[in-house]
């Protein structure tokens, strides 16, 4: 199986193995979920955004006093 190799300083090293503790994992496991973990936001954070798009008129109409209309947002003329 593939393995990496990664370098740390000290004090990096100190923080990682104290994330890791606070999250009960070994250091080996949790550097493994890390780029994971950061997958799973990232798709999140993709369809988040997609989705406020989508529903951003229908947000304005429920809520007028809420935020700035849409059209303002994207520069539009109000």
């Amino acid at each position: 199986m593939p393995a990496l190799n990664i370098t740390f300083t000290d004090d990096e090293l100190e923080a990682v193995r104290a994330a890791a503790a606070a999250e009960g994992k070994s250091l080996k496991q949790y550097v493994h979920d890390l780029p994971l973990r950061e997958q799973q936001r990232t798709a999140f954070v993709r369809y988040a955004a997609v989705f406020s798009d989508r529903h951003r008129d229908e947000f304005d109409e429920a809520f007028p006093g809420e935020a700035p209309p849409a059209a303002a947002r994207r520069g539009e003329a109000a």
